[in-house]
């Protein structure tokens, strides 16, 4: 995971003047929190990057504390002076290490998920639910998606600099996967330095794959959604399938109990309503980073 902190910091300087502002993409993460549990008004966003869907959860009534390893953070410092009190805070900082002073009604994990190996997964998805996840509490998580990053292996996209719309660097984005360690593999590199690659590379689950993840994390998985629709609940759900067949991530929702139960997926209540997440080209995501720059 020693990439990490390099390669977001360097994307978020080619597109953080473009795209660290609220977007769509923040209001459709703070429906599908909304939706998911009622009566939450406390919420830790991991991997929170330009602070943007924090902050628009911090207007919506949300205690909100974002935790990010990039120099994407500087971008955030707008948002705090625009905060109400005691509403909004970040911590820069390595979140497997970090320590929060208290507990949250709602973690969140937007397009991240999968940095490192199984056993890193399991030791944040145990500090979720032993450190920071209140009784009772929720936890929603993007996970990566094999089906489609298999299919997008050796696409290459070149992207225009757009410097009026912020994008003032000309880059070139090659897609790959590992088929035996299921992880994506996706490297970018400004067109005028071929030679300075950068790579993020991150686990993909399908929800079966992930629900095993869980057997001994105290988290089980109440549902799944790919878009706004449930998957992996029986029934028409079930018919849903195909959908992971077109969405390069699919959206976990986790509560406290024995991974073993899978749980129901109404568990989650209308978040298939809240709209979808999940497409918004955030450079950061291990999903659509396609679109950034785009």
């Amino acid at each position: 995971m020693d990439w990490s902190r390099d390669f977001y910091s360097t994307t978020g300087r080619w597109w953080g003047p473009a795209e660290s502002g609220v977007t769509q993409r923040d209001h459709e993460r703070v429906a599908l929190v909304q939706a998911a549990t009622a009566e939450a008004t406390t919420m830790l966003e991991l991997g929170c990057g330009y602070g943007s869907t924090a902050a628009l959860a911090a207007r919506s009534g949300f205690q909100v504390l974002g935790v990010d390893i990039s120099d994407r953070l500087q971008f955030a410092r707008r948002y705090l002076d625009e905060a109400a009190p005691d509403t909004l805070g970040f911590a820069y900082a390595d979140f497997y290490r970090f320590a929060a002073r208290r507990r949250f009604d709602v973690v969140c994990y937007w397009n991240g998920f999968g940095i490192g190996t199984d056993a890193d997964q399991r030791v944040l998805l145990r500090r979720i639910a032993q450190e920071w996840l209140a009784p009772g509490g929720v936890a929603l998580i993007d996970v990566a998606n094999p089906l489609v990053w298999a299919r997008w292996a050796g696409e290459v996209e070149h992207k225009a600099a757009r410097p009026q719309d912020g994008y003032r660097y000309a880059l070139t984005e090659r897609f790959d996967f590992d088929p035996i360690g299921c992880r994506y593999i996706d490297t970018w590199w400004e067109q005028d330095h071929p030679e300075q690659a950068h790579t993020q590379t991150g686990r993909c689950y399908t929800p079966a794959d992930f629900a095993l993840l869980l057997a001994g994390t105290g988290l089980t998985l109440s549902a799944a959604y790919v878009g706004d629709a449930p998957i992996g609940d029986g029934g028409d759900a079930a018919s849903r399938a195909g959908l992971l067949t077109e969405r390069h991530e699919w959206l976990a929702v986790l509560r406290a109990g024995d991974a073993g139960d899978a749980g129901d997926a109404r568990d989650a209540g209308d978040a298939r309503d809240a709209g979808d997440a999940r497409d918004a080209g955030d450079a950061r995501d291990a999903g659509d980073a396609r679109d950034a720059g785009d």
